[in-house]
């Protein structure tokens, strides 16, 4: 595996409060979180960081982070929310297809979707993180287990196009077109007695003085090949005007579908991990306790690093020590160490 290093140089622009007028806008400026456009980060210093994006607010940050199952089939794209999510995990289900846990607690856009079904990896990834789980039906032995376990999830099958907490769009067929409506989330779970507020402890993130001190190889495009027939790709480009990464499936940007924004992130964190299938449908099981080899991708560079289970939430190493994300939102695309990182991914100029 190369050597790899990883430089991040970011320079700021104020937090300023921003608002949508297109009628699908967020709900961020409702909560006074002082986040807007950016060409950098410049940390507004205080108590009130959002944990998953290091990010800081002008009010108290004590909503809980709402972990939501998006479908990430070609006919789900393009999907709806994901440029708000902190983070997006993005995994393998069955087949060759990917499927994406978005987190979100900073913006919370009034659509996320197409909401698909649940897996034993993603509830329990949800839950490490301290997130409301929401996803839309489930095997038998699947839901049991998020009850066995004591997950605090909503269902969409229970709320199915109840037009309150779900819906449905009729410009396409199940099972892609059933989307979440967050302004019913905190009502509903706190009608299942479950505490909508919440404390974190913020992921490892780069002061200024850190982000300017780093040295790296050049990376200004990623690829991932998660499937070569059919192809299923995952593309990352580079954005220098803006220090942040476009995300794109099979070379076509992904978007949002009500708003056209681009999905842009400051973190591309790539993980190799080991995946097993467990029965006849495809159905993986996948290790996320163990660690092993991940690239950590900023600001147009490099790093090569170990990825480490830290209380749950899946955090950069090197030498033993954290490495900090750059403030802002990450991708973590997990793949099979067979074949492994060497193979799937390619990095280049």
């Amino acid at each position: 595996m190369r050597k790899l290093i990883l430089i991040t140089v970011i320079i700021g622009a104020l937090l300023v409060a921003c608002s949508k007028d297109d009628g699908s806008a967020s709900k961020q400026e409702e909560k006074g979180t002082g986040r807007g456009e950016k060409d950098g980060i410049e940390q507004a210093e205080g108590e009130n960081q959002y944990p998953l994006t290091g990010l800081y607010a002008d009010e108290p940050v004590d909503n809980r982070i709402i972990g939501v199952m998006v479908n990430n089939h070609r006919q789900a794209r393009p999907q709806s929310g994901l440029a708000e999510a902190d983070i997006v995990f993005e995994i393998l289900a069955e087949a060759k297809i990917t499927r994406l846990l978005a987190l979100f607690q900073s913006e919370i856009p009034e659509t996320i979707g197409p909401v698909r079904s649940a897996r034993e990896y993603y509830f329990d990834l949800a839950n490490r993180y301290g997130a409301l789980y929401v996803y839309h039906g489930a095997a038998d032995f699947i839901d049991q287990m998020i009850i066995d376990q004591e997950i605090q999830f909503l269902n969409g099958s229970t709320y199915d196009n109840d037009g309150q907490l779900f819906t449905r769009d009729s410009s396409r067929e199940a099972p892609h077109n059933s989307y979440l409506l967050t302004d019913a989330i905190n009502e509903t779970a706190e009608g299942k007695g479950y505490e909508m507020t919440a404390e974190y402890e913020p992921l490892p993130f780069l002061n200024e003085e850190e982000t300017a001190a780093i040295e790296g190889e050049t990376a200004e495009r990623v690829e991932i090949v998660y499937s070569e027939n059919p192809l299923e790709t995952v593309q990352y480009v580079f954005d220098e005007s803006k220090g942040t990464y476009k995300r794109y499936s099979n070379e076509e940007e992904t978007v949002d579908l009500n708003t056209g924004a681009s999905v842009e992130v400051a973190n591309v964190f790539i993980i190799e991990t080991f995946h097993e299938v467990i029965d006849d449908a495809g159905r993986r099981n996948i290790d996320f306790d163990s660690g092993g080899n991940a690239y950590l991708i900023q600001n147009g560079k490099v790093q090569e690093v170990e990825w480490q289970n830290d209380n749950g939430r899946l955090v950069p190493m090197k030498d033993g020590q954290p490495v900090g994300f750059v403030p802002g939102k990450t991708w973590i695309n997990v793949v099979p160490n067979d074949p492994g990182m060497e193979q799937s991914v390619t990095i280049s100029n």
